[in-house]
Parts: structure tokens; C-alpha cells; sequence
């Protein structure tokens, strides 16, 4: 029995294979009817490639045709399911500028842009696609803002959003890492102004003056400047360190960074105090 059932799940599988293959090879007017039908059939069983394989070769027999629009729909969203985001937001996108009436217009718009977000790469990288990506789930928010996918849209703009703060904390963790210290204050300086309400703003306002601290205790005393002449360039580092620490300690008087930065701001002191003392 079997042995029975065997032959017979072979033969099927053989046979829908052979039928698929002739679909594919077929042509003429009634080929196209049928390679739209086996090609839904196969979309809704989830065979997504060999669907697309059939809907790739029909659609410019659709256009202009009633069911250009569903076939349109299959066909991008093909693509989607294969993960082959860059054709399927393009082809979504084409979708949505087709039909701007279909009743699949909203799923397809989300669709579109939810592709972008998927070719976002991982925060060390160039960060290109994950701007667009906010851009085009912003786009679908603004158009769209009683969506279902509303939601998930806002979660996948809060994602990519902190993907550019991650990015723009690192690189100046790492100049504060390679003590280049004014490349750090100058890189922390343009993170807190562009990401004011980030979950990384502790930290960068710490590193932010530690990078100070140490250019501050590290510098000359003096540097002779084409527009001021000379000035007691050591001290100006120090005020503004101590600007860094009492800002540091005013919002986060809790933080787990607080007696490294009050040991920094007493050493600030005394040397400050060191000058009023000489003058």
C-alpha cells in the first residue's frame, strides 16, 4: 500500500512538473490564458518562483486589460516573497501609479516602501538605502494615515531612525577611541544637535566630555590664531569641558557614568582655580 502511494506522489509531482515545463514553453492566445491561471494556481500554493517565471511572460499581453491589475499585483508581489526587494518595491511603486484606484493600492504602497526598510543594511555600512527607505515609509505614513499598517510603518521608521543614530554615535565613539579628540567633541556636538531625543544621548554626552577633558589636559598653553592672536588656548578647552560637565550632571545626576564625570569636573576646577590664582 505503500509502495502505492509512492508511485502515485511521484507521478503527480512528475506530471505537475510536465504540465508546468509545457505552460512555460506554450504560445499563442490561448497559452497566455492558461499560464495566467496555472500562474495564480502556483502563486496560491506559495511557488512563488515558478509563478513569477509565468506572470514575467504574459504581463505585456495584460496591458490595458481588465485583469492587467490583479496579474500586476501577483506579479509584484512575487518578487516580495522571493526577497528580491529592489524589483519588488520598483514594481510596486509601478503598481500604485498604475492603479491609483485599486482597492490594493494602500497594501501595495506599505509593500513598496516596507521593501526599501528591507535593503537597509546593518549600521557600519553606508547608510544610502535606510534614508530612503524613511523617506518612502514617510511618503506612505503622509498618504495613508489611517492604515492598517500604520503602526508597523512608524515602528519601521523608529528602527531605521535609531539604525542613523547608531551610525553617527559610533563614528564619533571611534574618534574618541583613536584620541582625536576634536574630531570626537565636533562629531558628539553635531549627534546631540541632529538626534536630540536619541536613547544613545547619555552616552554621547559623556563621551562628548570626556573627548573635551582630555583635549583640554593635553593641550598648549597657548596657540597664536590669524584672527584673535594669541590665545590661552588650554584654558578656553578647560571652561568649556566644565560647560560639558555641568550640563552632564544637571540631566543625568543618576547616571552610572556620574563619579567618572565628577572626577573629571573636580580636576577642571582645581586647574581652573590654578589660573585665577596666577593672574
Amino acid at each position: 500500500m505503500n509502495k502505492f502511494f509512492y508511485i502515485l506522489i511521484v507521478f503527480t509531482v512528475l506530471s505537475s512538473c510536465n504540465e508546468y515545463q509545457k505552460a512555460l514553453k506554450a504560445d499563442g492566445e490561448g497559452a497566455i490564458a492558461t499560464k495566467f491561471k496555472m500562474g495564480e494556481a502556483l502563486y496560491n500554493e506559495g511557488k512563488f518562483a515558478k509563478a513569477n517565471r509565468l506572470f514575467a511572460q504574459i504581463v505585456p499581453n495584460y496591458r490595458g486589460k481588465p485583469q492587467a491589475e490583479k496579474l500586476m499585483y501577483l506579479y509584484s508581489n512575487t518578487f516580495y516573497k522571493m526577497r528580491d526587494f529592489y524589483i519588488a518595491g520598483y514594481q510596486f511603486e509601478r503598481f500604485a501609479s498604475s492603479y491609483p484606484k485599486s482597492e490594493k493600492l494602500e497594501e501595495a504602497s506599505f509593500l513598496s516602501a516596507k521593501s526599501y526598510y528591507q535593503l537597509s543594511p546593518i549600521y557600519s555600512k553606508e547608510q544610502k538605502e535606510t534614508k530612503e527607505a524613511i523617506e518612502k515609509l514617510q511618503e506612505f505614513i503622509n498618504l495613508f494615515p489611517g492604515s492598517k499598517y500604520i503602526s508597523e510603518a512608524n515602528t519601521l521608521v523608529q528602527e531605521l531612525d535609531f539604525k542613523l543614530e547608531k551610525k553617527a554615535y559610533e563614528i564619533a565613539r571611534q574618534y574618541n577611541h583613536i584620541s582625536d579628540y576634536p574630531a570626537s567633541v565636533r562629531s558628539f556636538d553635531n549627534f546631540i544637535f541632529e538626534f536630540p531625543g536619541s536613547k544613545l544621548r547619555e552616552n554621547a554626552l559623556f563621551y562628548r566630555l570626556d573627548s573635551a577633558y582630555k583635549l583640554a589636559v593635553n593641550s598648549v598653553e597657548y596657540k597664536n590664531t590669524p584672527q584673535n592672536g594669541l590665545v590661552h588656548l588650554k584654558k578656553e578647552r578647560l571652561e568649556t569641558a566644565k560647560e560639558y560637565s555641568e550640563a552632564f550632571k544637571e540631566i543625568y545626576a543618576n547616571s552610572e557614568y556620574i563619579e567618572n564625570v565628577n572626577e573629571m569636573a573636580s580636576a577642571i576646577n582645581e586647574v581652573l582655580k590654578s589660573y585665577s590664582t596666577k593672574s
